[in-house]
């Protein structure tokens, strides 16, 4: 649900999981077809697990990170993990890299360029739920376009700042 100053987007689990399948429908409606996903983690994990067992292809995470301060909602210096994981081979011939959003735009174009990089990989496309306005970065599948770029609220993000003791006090009977 959108706020009504555009500011903050709320997603339920429902919401969330049902952009999820319309983005594999995109993808699969466009007549694509791909060898390997690769995720970013952590946000494009969830939808990288979704689309790998939709399209039942291999599943390859590397890790990104730019929001760290202030509770994660300040973006920083990129990071992005020197190997990616993999359950075997490597990552080559026609990869779909999946994160939740473009943001920015920064994440995406540094590992897209990175990624344009290595000989093996045939061709490279990107997929993602939403798309900020804001965004430097437009990929190739998306959901949704939010021309006012909003703060999205993640129904996973209530684990960020629940601890084991939280938990425990949350789930005692």
């Amino acid at each position: 649900m959108l706020t009504d100053d555009g500011k903050h987007l709320y997603v339920s689990w429902d919401e969330y999981h049902l952009l999820t399948e319309r983005l594999a429908l995109k993808v699969h409606h466009s007549g694509w077809a791909f060898d390997q996903i690769l995720c970013l983690a952590r946000g494009g994990m969830r939808p990288g697990d979704i689309l790998s067992r939709v399209f039942d292809k291999p599943l390859a995470i590397m890790s990104t990170s730019s929001y760290r301060d202030d509770g994660g909602t300040l973006q920083g210096r990129l990071d992005m993990a020197k190997y990616i994981t993999m359950p075997k081979g490597e990552l080559a011939g026609r990869v779909l890299l999946v994160d939740d959003l473009a943001d920015s735009g920064v994440t995406l174009r540094a590992v897209v360029e990175r990624l344009r990089g290595i000989p093996s990989i045939a061709e490279l496309r990107s997929a993602v739920l939403w798309v900020k306005g804001v965004s430097s970065y437009t990929p190739d599948y998306f959901v949704e376009m939010l021309p006012s770029s909003p703060w999205i609220h993640q129904p996973f993000e209530d684990y960020d700042s629940l601890r084991p003791e939280g938990l425990a006090r949350k789930l005692a009977v």
